[in-house]
């Protein structure tokens, strides 16, 4: 690849989507090619174990001229793939996009238009979700969670359809926490952001590599990447029930004074004690996510490790 920096970069993550890269090949090629603009493509394989990887070489070598290929070591996640792609990028706009053909690589051209026209980051907002009903319910409650807790709005998070202008693309690049999640880093750096509404689309082919466990972690890592308001709530939870308690025990010890020894109050003892420890329970874990990351960061270990990039050098172009 020549080192003259093309215009617009779009970078892809992948991991095991050996069905699917053939259709988006046949999409994105001609979508890309129809904006009459210079572009690169950044394809990441996320330690991908089926035939993915062949599959990008193959594009590599019919399209050298616009294609790129990271080739990671291991699985590292999609968010950690996005950065290694941004770090390998060089156009003037950046476009990030899933492999799984949800988001439509046709409605690129309406995301490049909101960045000429200035703005440095673009988000999206899927129309008419192809997601199960569980999945949408919960974005929507972690939307509204993660909207009264940090200073990032974010009407769909969980579309990585998104454009960034180079300036934002740089700032991230210079951040070096462990766990994070892109959108919203990069919106804490964007000067103009705006979101669009995009069309969306049932699965090209395959299944949805998040489970259920790994869209938790990943909340996990917006609310307390982000924020520390989820231990100040918790805190003022903390001291809210120890004044109950308090008045409690008080009414308690009137009580006995009053009407003296009586057994019919055990089981509401029991109930409060319950949801007290459980209580507990609850910031004892929520303080272990925070120092997790503390541990994580203090280690000091790669986020990612790149076992080789397909490119084509400058005396080959």
């Amino acid at each position: 690849m020549t080192r003259t920096a093309p215009d617009l970069s779009v970078v892809i993550p992948i991991y095991n989507e050996e069905q699917v890269l053939p259709i988006l090949f046949a999409r994105l090629y001609p979508a890309l090619d129809a904006l009459a603009r210079s572009y690169e493509i950044v394809f990441v394989n996320d330690g991908s174990r089926d035939r993915s990887a062949a599959l990008l070489k193959e594009a590599f070598e019919r399209r050298a001229d616009v294609t790129r290929v990271v080739l990671f070591a291991a699985n590292f996640g999609q968010h950690r793939a996005i950065l290694a792609g941004f770090a390998e990028s060089r156009g003037r706009y950046v476009i990030t996009l899933d492999a799984d053909l949800q988001n439509p690589p046709e409605e690129i051209p309406r995301v490049l238009a909101e960045l000429d026209a200035g703005h440095d980051y673009v988000g999206t907002i899927r129309i008419q979700r192809k997601d199960v009903a569980w999945r949408r319910y919960a974005s929507r409650l972690i939307n509204a969670l993660r909207e009264r807790t940090t200073r990032v709005r974010i009407t769909d998070q969980g579309c990585m359809f998104r454009g960034y202008a180079r300036s934002v693309v740089d700032a991230v690049n210079q951040c070096s926490e462990y766990n994070t999640f892109v959108p919203a880093l990069a919106y804490t750096f964007a000067m103009s952001p705006t979101e669009i509404m995009v069309a969306h689309e049932d699965r090209g082919a395959g299944v949805s590599k998040y489970s259920l466990f790994r869209l938790m972690r990943l909340n996990f890592d917006l609310m307390t990447g982000f924020s520390t308001a989820p231990m100040q709530l918790f805190s003022a939870f903390g001291i809210g029930i120890a004044m109950l308690s308090v008045l409690f025990v008080v009414f308690l010890v009137v009580r006995r004074l009053v009407v003296g020894p009586e057994a019919e109050g055990v089981f509401t003892l029991f109930a409060i004690a319950f949801f007290l420890i459980g209580v507990a329970l609850f910031g004892v874990g929520l303080l272990g996510e925070y120092v997790s990351r503390i541990y994580d960061e203090v280690r000091h270990r790669p986020r990612y490790i790149v076992g080789s990039v397909l490119e084509r050098r400058e005396d080959q172009a």
